[in-house]
């Protein structure tokens, strides 16, 4: 396991540079990321920190989209970029000995981007294509539906690429005002991974970022869920698409570990809970599966599967007696090893690349502002007792808290469905 130091300064004006230093890695990353994402957006420009990020590829006042490609590619690696729900990140990893490259071209699109009228309607072509996509993806999409309801009302539930309509209706004018008002000094932050020096970064950051202008910081409303609720959003392909889960710990929660070990326990792998009892032993789905999505003041724990309209309220049944039996406190050493193994195993494996790395460094820091080493990480996973996944289950597991959303057909069964009649 190739072992990482982490530093975190800040530049003259304030943005935060952390670098992770790999020993023995041949390659460099580089991003610069944007404090703004889907959840800073009002109902109106729904989908434009996605539509801004694929926008600034087209030209900068450097480069054309193809100067780009051809400079990255002829270092040897590879740029990209990602729109999340609280922040919009650009990123290049290249050899070591042309990581210049990297540098210049992620600066050159954060900070000179074009925007030009013509660009932009080639670039929401793109973005339509990607929002059919999704949603023509069920077993992804089910995951934006369900956000959607559990969140209903905040800007959380919003999904990063907004709607064919509302992505047709913006411009130019909405762009440069969004990248004018949120691509400033308050909203950015540097990362560095792989073989980098942080004296280097921080030269780095303070060239391109520090004369952009101040800006300010929008301010976020932490979302509340009184009680849970049942959406279903029709759909006339066969087969039903479930989401039901319970508002959980945000990123910086001194239980977030065990919250993970615990759903993990629930429904990480074939051996899981969830698994085994929804779908080995009654045969009412293909795959089951927990997940946990953690921002900064929210977060969710949630079972998704999908199943024929015939199996749906008995697979979702199943799944709520797998939530009450763990209420129990029967979670025993073995089955907590073998989860946390599990989920170390699958940790350890993405941080040898390090575009993975870099892009868990951002995320990580940009959610809790506490940039954590893997061996770190791995040490409060170990850290996780039986006795911490008891207190995580009674302090989560609340069936007045129940969310479900499915996305399928009508069903006769759940025509009258509540989540309160899913006794937890």
């Amino acid at each position: 396991m190739v072992k990482g130091t982490i530093t975190m300064e800040r530049t003259s004006r304030g943005i935060p540079v952390v670098t992770e230093r790999l020993d023995g890695c041949q390659s460099a990353g580089f991003m610069i990321a944007v404090n703004t994402g889907s959840r800073d957006e009002t109902e109106d420009i729904w989908g434009l920190s996605h539509l801004l990020e694929h926008s600034v590829f087209r030209a900068t006042k450097n480069r054309s989209s193809f100067q780009m490609s051809k400079e990255m590619e002829g270092a040897g690696g590879e740029l990209n970029a990602f729109t999340a729900k609280e922040l919009t990140a650009y990123h290049a990893v290249t050899l070591t000995q042309t990581s210049e490259t990297a540098k210049s071209i992620v600066a050159d699109i954060v900070c000179n981007p074009l925007l030009k009228a013509e660009d932009i309607e080639m670039e929401k072509k793109i973005v339509i294509q990607e929002i059919g996509m999704c949603e023509n993806d069920p077993s992804s999409y089910i995951h934006d539906l369900f956000a959607e309801t559990m969140w209903k009302g905040n800007e959380l539930g919003h999904n990063e690429a907004g709607t064919v309509d509302i992505v047709k209706a913006m411009g130019e004018k909405e762009l440069r005002k969004y990248y004018d008002e949120r691509y400033t000094v308050s909203n950015f932050a540097v990362f560095a991974c792989g073989d980098v020096d942080p004296a280097d970064a921080m030269a780095w950051a303070e060239e391109n970022l520090d004369p952009m202008p101040t800006g300010q910081k929008r301010q976020r409303v932490t979302p509340v869920v009184k009680e849970g609720v049942y959406n279903h959003i029709v759909r006339k392909e066969d087969h039903c698409y479930v989401g039901m889960g319970l508002p959980a710990y945000p990123a910086d929660h001194p239980d977030r570990t065990a919250l993970s070990m615990l759903s993990a326990v629930l429904g990480s792998g074939s051996s899981s809970r969830m698994f085994q009892q929804v779908r080995e032993e009654k045969a009412l789905v293909y795959s089951v599966y927990n997940y946990t999505d953690q921002n900064s003041d929210a977060a969710s724990m949630a079972t998704f599967f999908s199943s024929t309209e015939d199996n749906v309220l008995e697979a979702i049944n199943t799944v709520g007696k797998v939530y009450r039996e763990i209420l129990d406190g029967s979670v025993k050493q073995e089955e907590l090893d073998k989860a946390r193994n599990l989920v170390k195993g699958a940790t350890i494996r993405r941080m040898e690349s390090t575009e993975d790395r870099l892009y868990r460094l951002a995320r990580n820091t940009m959610l809790t502002w506490k940039p954590m080493t893997l061996e770190e990480r791995l040490a409060e996973m170990d850290a996780v007792t039986c006795e911490d996944l008891a207190r995580v289950a009674e302090d989560v597991i609340k069936g007045d808290l129940l969310t479900v959303t499915m996305y399928g057909k009508k069903v006769k069964d759940m025509k009258k469905f509540s989540p309160s009649q899913i006794e937890i």
